[in-house]
């Protein structure tokens, strides 16, 4: 496999067709209120990053960094982590999630945060591995059963080790 992780305009047909499927897996697993998913308009927006894998041609993946907090207390949060059913377990979201940290890094951000569902286990396993560990609800999210909140601090690169 031949994965190719880049940013991507969320308009374009693969990835609005992934992202689709991911929005129409959310509905299907969650209430209505319980579903925080960014719209296709959303990750258009000048304060996301959005990623897609691909695998030769074939779109596989998708997630973003949507830029978050006031200018003093910025954070990144991932979103819309998505992979195609017959792709799971190829490394797609790994390197999706290596991708959204770098940009983090890359724009000085201090940590990641992210809302996912409480049954979602397969995620849950793919950020601990990550360096995730579990916290509190952040921003506009308020405590709910369905949801699990995770959060990775980014620490300021060493230039000694470099």
């Amino acid at each position: 496999m031949a994965l190719i992780v880049e940013q991507t305009d969320p308009r374009s047909p693969a990835a609005t067709a992934l992202l689709h499927a991911s929005h129409a897996l959310m509905q299907s697993l969650f209430n209505p209120e319980e579903n925080h998913f960014l719209s296709i308009e959303a990750l258009c927006g000048d304060d996301v990053y959005f990623f897609t894998a691909r695998d030769g041609a074939a779109m596989i993946a998708t997630g973003a960094l949507a830029l978050r907090g006031a200018e003093h207390a910025r954070y990144g949060e991932v979103k819309s982590m998505f992979t195609d059913e017959a792709a799971r377990g190829k490394g797609a979201a790994a390197a999706i999630l290596r991708a959204i940290e770098d940009q983090a890094r890359a724009l000085g951000l201090p940590d990641l945060k992210l809302e996912t569902g409480n049954t979602l286990h397969a995620a849950h396993r793919l950020y601990a591995r990550h360096g995730f560990g579990i916290c509190g609800p952040f921003g506009d999210y308020a405590p709910m059963p369905t949801s699990v909140f995770m959060h990775k601090p980014l620490p300021p690169s060493d230039p000694a080790a470099i």
